[in-house]
């Protein structure tokens, strides 16, 4: 499995930025897709994940309402759209793909979000929120 994210970039705070985590490969119905972040000088945190099997999503706390999380199934795709954006979102932000359980646990901050500890990670894309 392979994974590919896209559409950081510098956005004014207020702003929103939609980013795109693009897979390939072989996913089974109970695996699902995690968006996490790392800001500079802190541990990765989870944001969202959704359900590959039925898009139900999950999202951290700080986040819900601001973020959205969906699927595009055409062409497996999952997007993060966030909105209101704070200069503490401010981080390079990954997506990763396990089973959902796994997967979920990770972004709820009940298991370590190393790279050895999901299936696969994507690059990262960064976006950084200023004036």
């Amino acid at each position: 499995v392979q994974l590919v994210e896209s559409g950081g970039g510098l956005v004014q705070p207020g702003g929103s930025l939609r980013l795109s985590c693009a897979v390939s490969g072989f996913t089974p119905d109970y695996y699902g897709v995690g968006w996490f972040r790392q800001a500079p000088g802190k541990e990765r945190e989870g944001v969202a994940c959704i359900s590959i099997q039925d898009d139900s999503s999950y999202y951290r706390d700080g986040v819900e309402g601001r973020f959205t999380i969906s699927r595009t199934s055409s062409n497996n795709t999952v997007n993060l759209q966030m909105n209101r954006l704070d200069p503490l979102d401010t981080a390079v932000y990954y997506c990763a793909t396990d089973t959902l359980v796994r997967v979920c646990q990770t972004v709820a901050g009940k298991r370590r979000a190393g790279q050895a500890d999901l299936e696969a990670w994507g690059q990262g894309t960064l976006v950084t929120v200023s004036s």
